[in-house]
């Protein structure tokens, strides 16, 4: 297999070596359980108490309020579920129309069930409408949850300020976090966030470990009821070396931050070319408030399946929108929440880098991608010279 140029990292990321080097010795020689009285699972659960401190570290919190789960979608729900639970009289929630599926299929579940959902709308730049917010919120609000930074765009939202309209309505606030750790600083000693959920996979940990914040205090129940384990709020035996690994990239993470700003160069060296060297391309998303590592850009008149598969060719990794929506042939639901026209909506890329993102690989797939955009356009239908199909799907679609 060719070298690859990973720039898909908003979807999963590789494993830093430290990190697997970290883990390895409890996928084979500690074992024991960490919740045994004798001393060999003893050694293991003083392993657990570090990762706790790691995460811990990273969010500005207490050990105590870290919950390890196994992934972000668990966190999620055991956060939304936990406060509905808590707050059986109140039956509204408000998230947006822009959160991962996560967030957006379960609370269109919980309709089902009965509770009234409102969906904050964004604008043509993926951000909040703050006077929506306020709107929206009532005295039956039980919960507000809202991501910290959007998965497609990198577009990140007010938090702090949703989050003090929330607290005047007594509601929890949960925050979606799995994008913005560890890529924006983050203290949850000084935040208006009840829950926060994060992913390993996210930081350069394995698949199968996540971390739920619960702030001190904030009412919980369970989802998973069984064992003791997690201070009676997570039951089920823990994954020791997924956690000593997110333990790890968290360490890593936090030392990394005050070089983010590497991350953001390279990005916007990438646009801003690409912007140049390619005419009908337009950046989605807010251009200042988002995270420093994530592009999204569409190139009209093209489809973005055409120019994924076009650059796999190259060895270049990219998406068009989340991963835990592929396989779908329906735009994006955050572009089209945005309102962008079709022209834009079928063409977008999503390119997310890392930490291990080279300025050689970037020169890579700027060599590769104005021939590749314009061998595309050549075999389109929906060429600039003959966009009236385009125009058409988008008449239709504002007459809505």
């Amino acid at each position: 297999m060719r070298d690859c140029i990973y720039l898909d990292n908003n979807a999963t990321t590789k494993i830093d070596e430290e990190v697997l080097g970290a883990m390895m010795p409890y996928l084979t020689l500690y074992y024991g359980n960490p919740s045994s009285m004798h001393s060999f699972g003893g050694q293991v659960g003083k392993a657990v108490k570090t990762g706790r401190e790691q995460v811990a570290s990273l969010l500005g919190a207490e050990a105590s309020e870290i919950i390890f789960t196994s992934c972000g979608t668990e966190g999620d729900n055991a956060a939304i579920r936990a406060a509905l639970s808590a707050q059986p009289n109140k039956r509204h929630i408000i998230t947006t129309e822009v959160e991962h599926p996560a967030v957006l299929n379960l609370c269109k579940n919980l309709e089902k069930q009965g509770y009234t959902v409102t969906y904050l709308s964004v604008d043509s730049q993926g951000r909040l409408d703050l006077d929506e917010v306020q709107a929206s919120l009532t005295g039956n609000t039980a919960l507000v949850s809202i991501m910290y930074a959007n998965n497609e765009t990198g577009v990140v939202f007010p938090v702090e300020q949703v989050g003090q309209m929330t607290k005047e309505y007594g509601a929890l606030f949960h925050v979606d976090a799995v994008q913005a750790v560890g890529k924006i600083p983050l203290d949850m000693s000084n935040s208006s966030i009840d829950m926060l959920t994060l992913s390993g996979h996210k930081i350069h940990a394995p698949k199968g470990i996540g971390a739920l914040y619960v702030r001190k205090g904030t009412r919980f129940r369970p989802s998973m009821v069984g064992g003791h384990q997690e201070r009676g709020r997570r039951a089920g035996t823990e994954n020791v070396a997924g956690i000593v690994a997110l333990g790890k990239a968290a360490e890593l993470a936090q030392a990394h931050l005050p070089n983010i700003a590497q991350e953001r160069q390279l990005r916007d060296y990438l646009e801003q070319t690409i912007l140049t060297l390619i005419p009908d391309t337009v950046v989605n998303g807010n251009p200042i408030e988002r995270l420093p590592n994530t592009m999204n850009i569409g190139f009209k008149y093209i489809e973005g399946e055409a120019i994924l598969l076009s650059m796999n060719q190259y060895g270049i990794c990219a998406s068009s929108g989340s991963a835990c929506t592929s396989g779908s042939l329906e735009p994006s639901h955050v572009l089209r929440a945005m309102g962008l026209p079709y022209s834009v909506l079928h063409g977008s890329i999503r390119f997310s880098l890392s930490r291990f993102t080279t300025q050689d690989e970037i020169d890579r797939v700027i060599e590769v991608l104005p021939d590749t955009i314009a061998r595309l356009r050549a075999m389109s239908p929906f060429n600039s010279d003959d966009a009236s199909w385009l125009q058409e799907q988008e008449k239709a679609a504002l007459a809505k």
